[in-house]
């Protein structure tokens, strides 16, 4: 990919791109998934000093923050996303000392390190919890959340509610305790207890967290489902959407519940207003401009930004639980994808908000396995498709390991034994009981597994095609399987192969380059969807103008498997065509008119 030249000629319409820049506005991070990442001492699971070792890459690919994935001390029930100790690290990953050497040598490289901070729930091992439920009368009884049951006309003990349990839909959010008499609230899974914010104390002890941590060295922290953290009390029922479930989605109570706002300004009033930080909050179940607002808008004094989930939501059945199969073709995916984007593009420009840029992380499946074409064909076409899309947009930029270099889902043939999330093995279980001797619903969900599993984004990084793709020694057996496909799809190949200059890691590395040397367009600038309901100019094309003060730029992605031809509208012409992911036949593109574009084409252009 080029660096864009200037234009020669005044953009279209008034520029209202925002001047207020900020470091982290304009910075490319880089998520880590540890167990994943690098194996330093041949166990079989990634480490701190994994990542350590390969700061000088991601310098060189562009990459400004680090944001690690929980590596505090954990069972590891999700995956250190249930902490029992927010001061200390998981003998799995390392020492503090590890953690403290990490920060430095990062410092070194004018690099930041941003910490994953989960505090809706602890684990059950926590301290804090071991006390709660230690006694009704416990001084940290009031940390967690616990209710009496409820019994139905025939005297069975039953939940407090009817709320279903997020990563484990057949079963119930409460979690009996026996020795207490009671249920605590238990979202996730029963091994991870909501903590309770209405509690002043609770809430103290997570601003000690944050201070200890940003103390320390880091800059930052992504919050970890941050809106979950107020409920509706009295905890009501859930509507039921899923006629024939017990337990339904409970989020219209638990999910920006009536003190949210209050506690994030807390947060940043007491603790984050005093340093220099990047947040983000993970925030599930939003859809609503003015609540995103609330949180994000320059004046809010909340968070700096959010993930909002629409796009990632794609292939979810609406009010239904997460693994059902949505059928969508590249109409919809245009439809999704062009509204989603300019809706929070122009609450950017318009209302002076901030928002993430994402495709993948920990919790969703492979980018290209999801939006493209995963095949041998097309695997790097999409890939540097949705390269080009994500680096020509406004907002933080977030790259998940592996996506720069194309990584897909896991293949068709493994069987169940091969997936290792909780939530897999929560599912599979849930259909087995459900469907116990019918093999057509058991090859239905691995299908769904196969396509949507967070497992898909776990597979350990392939960073040559050595035994286990350079992850771990030969010897080791890695904590999850390799993907089969790592001797041809691998970051050595990629930066020293015989293609190294046409692969996927090349393009993105460029792509980073070009977005930070275009900050004032790509970054700061405005943003026009171009023709975005058209039926008969290219259905399946997403094209988008972003501008400055003196340059604009067209941006044209054609999510089909066809060749299509699309029209530059509103006599349109462009000077140049200076980046693409068929790079070879840029030059024999026409600048005005009709563009013939490729399957998966996409373009970027000067405009006159």
């Amino acid at each position: 990919m080029s660096v864009q030249k200037k234009a020669r000629t005044q953009p279209p319409g008034l520029y209202v791109g925002t001047d207020k820049h900020r470091w982290w506005k304009e910075a490319v991070v880089y998520q880590i998934y540890p167990a994943s990442f690098l194996d330093t001492n041949g166990d079989g699971w990634g480490d701190v000093p994994g990542i350590t070792k390969k700061l000088d890459y991601l310098k060189d690919l562009g990459v400004d923050v680090i944001w690690v994935s929980p590596i505090y001390k954990s069972p590891q029930a999700d995956m250190g996303y249930d902490i029992a100790d927010y001061e200390d690290i998981d003998s799995s990953y390392g020492t503090l000392a590890d953690v403290d050497n990490l920060i430095k040598e990062i410092k070194k490289r004018d690099m930041k390190l941003v910490m994953d901070l989960v505090v809706n729930h602890t684990s059950e091992q926590h301290g804090w919890f071991l006390d709660s439920r230690s006694s009704k009368s416990s001084p940290k009884r009031d940390w967690y959340i616990w209710q009496p049951p409820k019994y139905d006309a025939d005297g069975n003990r039953q939940p407090p509610n009817n709320w279903a349990q997020i990563l484990g839909e057949a079963n119930s959010a409460w979690t009996w305790d026996e020795e207490t008499g009671e249920y605590y609230l238990s979202l996730f899974t029963p091994e991870q207890p909501d903590l309770n914010w209405e509690n002043e104390d609770v809430r103290n002890a997570v601003h000690d967290v944050l201070r200890f941590w940003l103390d320390r060295g880091v800059s930052g922290f992504r919050m970890d489902v941050i809106n979950l953290i107020s409920k509706v009390q009295g905890f009501p029922d859930a509507d039921v959407t899923v006629p024939g479930h017990k337990y339904q989605p409970g989020d219209k109570y638990f999910a920006n519940g009536p003190r949210l706002h209050e506690w994030l300004k807390e947060i940043n009033r007491k603790v984050l207003s005093k340093y220099d930080t990047i947040t983000v909050g993970e925030m599930p179940f939003v859809r609503d401009e003015d609540e995103i607002m609330r949180v994000v808008g320059a004046e809010a004094e909340e968070l700096n930004m959010i993930f909002a989930f629409d796009l990632v939501d794609i292939d979810n059945v609406p009010g239904d639980f997460k693994y059902t199969l949505h059928p969508w073709d590249a109409r919809d995916l245009k439809r999704i994808i062009s509204s989603t984007l300019s809706r929070l593009q122009r609450l950017m420009l318009e209302r002076d908000g901030w928002n993430s840029l994402f495709v993948e992380n920990h919790d969703q499946p492979r980018s290209v396995s999801r939006y493209t074409n995963d095949s041998d064909e097309w695997r790097e076409i999409g890939a540097k498709l949705l390269c080009l899309m994500q680096t020509t947009l406004a907002g933080t930029l977030y790259v998940y390991q592996g996506e720069e270099i194309g990584m897909r889902n896991v293949p068709p043939s493994w069987g169940q034994e091969e997936y290792k999330d909780i939530e897999s093995i929560n599912f599979f279980k849930k259909y087995a009981e459900m469907y116990p001797n019918d093999s057509e619903k058991q090859e239905f969900a691995r299908k769904i597994m196969q396509r949507k599993a967070r497992d898909n984004a776990r597979t350990p990084v392939q960073w040559d095609s050595s035994p286990h793709a350079g992850f771990t020694s030969s010897e080791a057996k890695p904590w999850m399987r390799v993907n089969d496909d790592y001797k041809e799809i691998n970051v050595a190949a990629q930066m020293t192969g015989p293609n190294a200059s046409a692969s996927v890691h090349n393009f993105w590395k460029r792509a980073l380059e070009s977005r930070k040397s275009n900050k004032d367009v790509y970054v700061y600038g405005d943003f026009e969807l171009v023709n975005p309901d058209s039926e008969s100019n290219g259905a399946e094309v997403m094209a988008y103008r972003r501008w400055s003060k003196d340059r604009a730029i067209l941006v044209i992605l054609n999510f089909s498997e066809r060749e299509l031809h699309w029209d530059l509208v509103d006599g349109m012409k462009v000077d140049e065509w200076v980046a693409g992911n068929y790079e070879e036949d840029l030059h024999s593109k026409d600048r005005s008119g009709t563009v013939t574009l490729k399957p998966w084409e996409g373009l970027i252009g000067e405009l006159e």
